[in-house]
């Protein structure tokens, strides 16, 4: 009787963050394929786990299939795990799992972390469908293009990875493409660093954002270019901006943040119609 792949969620930073059920399978099978064996000899070190462990990574996939294929058939157990997170979220392995199953060979999840959703679970945005569109290309031309086919989207929020060295490039080509919407930076998720940006396209491009670490971006819901356009007053901007100010202890960029992103304005126009409204309350 062949034996069972595993496709294990390993933390995404913090160790504590595994699952009784990973550790239990990582310390049961016969091998452990690691997308960088060095990385995961970390996690199994701490929790004293000595399953032995190969690479499987995007560049050896193919030719490690009939090692990992042989010892399945032979009945051994092993685990599929990535650097960190859920395996095939913007990591190698599907071709050892499509493999596995034409084999019939019995795959198995683990489920646990995942910087996609540890994100959206604290943007605030709608969470029953989401677009995720995995790590945006390096290249700023193909980069620019994969940015312009996802603009149409403007009904779910758009989830993607960014690296450190292209963050800052990245933030801002996020407003001449996508206009004005509204925009979490996470850094860091779990980590002792971790933290949570928000603002909009707009106010993001000039936004202090710390350009070290790991980045899921998430852009909110926007506006559809099909519905009717609605006329906003200087007196309903003007009006929920001083409330802010007044009543929710906000500062005035802050504020100027928000209420920008409140009506789906820049903050530049939110300014603009604030002068307006001082100048027609004092003539």
């Amino acid at each position: 009787m062949p034996g069972s792949l595993y496709v294990v969620s390993t933390p995404i930073g913090n160790l504590d963050d595994i699952t009784l059920r990973a550790l239990s399978t990582l310390k049961s099978v016969s091998l452990i394929a690691a997308e960088d064996t060095r990385r995961t000899s970390i996690l199994l070190r701490h929790f004293g786990i000595t399953t032995p462990a190969t690479s499987l990574h995007a560049h050896n996939e193919r030719q490690k299939l009939p090692f990992i294929l042989q010892k399945l058939a032979k009945g051994e157990d092993v685990a599929l795990v990535s650097d960190a997170g859920t395996p095939l979220v913007a990591d190698p392995g599907q071709r050892l799992i499509a493999a596995a199953i034409e084999h019939g060979i019995r795959v198995i999840a683990i489920p646990g972390a995942s910087a996609v959703l540890a994100a959206l679970a604290v943007s605030g945005y709608p969470g029953d469908t989401f677009l995720f569109a995995g790590f945006a290309p390096s290249k700023s031309n193909d980069r620019k293009r994969w940015l312009q086919s996802l603009a149409a989207e403007v009904e779910r929020p758009i989830i993607f990875f960014e690296t450190p060295h292209r963050i800052q490039k990245t933030l801002l080509e996020l407003q001449p493409i996508f206009g004005e919407r509204p925009i979490i930076v996470a850094r860091e998720l779990t980590k002792l660093h971790e933290e949570v940006i928000r603002s909009t396209t707009s106010a993001i491009r000039s936004a202090p954002v710390t350009a070290r670490g790991e980045f899921t971006l998430i852009l909110g819901p926007g506006s559809s270019s099909k519905e009717q356009p609605q006329i906003i007053e200087d007196k309903d901007i003007a009006e929920f901006f001083y409330q802010l100010t007044n009543n929710a202890a906000f500062g005035r960029r802050a504020a100027l943040t928000a209420t920008a992103h409140n009506f789906g304005l820049s903050t530049k126009y939110v300014y603009a119609a604030l002068e307006r409204f001082k100048a027609s309350s004092t003539s």
